[in-house]
């Protein structure tokens, strides 16, 4: 079964060249009824192409954007909590909580952000989605900017921490997103960034089949192309890990348990989850190189 996606109505499209790599050359790698994603020949970057312009694409983030997410916050909300412990976030971030704020990119209706202000962390959320940031607002008292992270301006070197699961592949740009992330986290601050991913074993079995192959995501990373495209705009990768080999419901418990494990010893999961740091200015080049 496919993640939630909202189904392609009279919008403008564009044909764009590689995010990564700026090439044009590509290959026909997915295709669906209304959409289809390439391979850049180039990179190897698998992005939706042609695709919606920003303007109409926005608006597919609206109320039932809003009761998707609300029926599933408890879902979502526990598996980044997951994430969080796979990289000891707690551990890492020791007294950073007592120093600075901790920002959510695509906060939706605002778990993440309300259990860790429960936990002694000043936090900021964004969330495009009006409905769901409303939500937020209101019932769970946080402070959520809505709009795009353009949009909000925040100031440079701000935030110690930087967090944005299931974001980036619905994002127009990536390459322009990370360099606003990039500006507004803290010298050495800590991004993380959760996404699904390509090159995982249930992408490699379900193809166009595969759940994360639907009209809202515009690109899809591998380990690889995330990792390349976060160094190229000044990260360290400091850790990545997957998780996920086969979907709930297509096997038996029996066989998902062993499956789920392999996958996410060999890094062949359903999402990768990619905790990097900023660099200082003196030492990006050295590190791409």
């Amino acid at each position: 079964m496919k993640t939630y996606s909202t189904s392609p109505g009279r919008e403008k499209v564009r044909t764009i060249s590689c995010n990564l790599c700026g090439s044009r050359r590509y290959r026909k790698y997915l295709t669906a009824e209304d959409y289809s994603f390439v391979k850049c020949v180039g990179c190897g970057l698998v992005y939706q192409n042609p695709q919606p312009v920003f303007d109409d694409l926005k608006y597919r983030y609206g109320q039932n954007y809003f009761e998707y997410e609300l029926r599933n916050e408890e879902n979502f909300f526990h598996l980044m909590k997951l994430g969080l412990q796979d990289i000891r976030f707690f551990e890492l971030t020791e007294g950073l909580e007592q120093q600075g704020l901790f920002l959510d990119i695509g906060c939706a209706t605002g778990m993440l952000l309300a259990f860790l202000r429960d936990r002694g962390w000043g936090v900021r959320g964004v969330e495009l989605g009006r409905e769901s940031a409303e939500y937020g607002i209101n019932r769970k008292k946080l402070d959520i900017f809505i709009g795009t992270l353009e949009e909000a301006a925040f100031p440079s070197a701000h935030f110690p921490v930087i967090h944005f699961s299931h974001l980036i592949e619905h994002v127009p740009d990536p390459r322009d997103f990370l360099s606003e992330v990039h500006r507004i986290l803290t010298p050495e601050g800590y991004a993380i960034i959760v996404t699904p991913n390509i090159d995982g074993l249930q992408a490699r079995v379900f193809r166009e089949r595969w759940r994360s192959a639907i009209a809202d995501h515009l690109t899809l990373f591998s380990r690889r192309t995330l990792r390349r495209m976060l160094v190229e705009s000044g990260f360290e990768i400091l850790k990545t890990v997957t998780w996920g080999g086969l979907a709930k419901g297509t096997v038996p418990a029996v066989v998902k348990r062993p499956v789920d494990y392999l996958a996410k010893k060999t890094g062949f999961g359903d999402v990768v989850l990619v905790l990097a740091r900023k660099l200082k200015r003196a030492n990006v080049e050295r590190y791409i190189r």
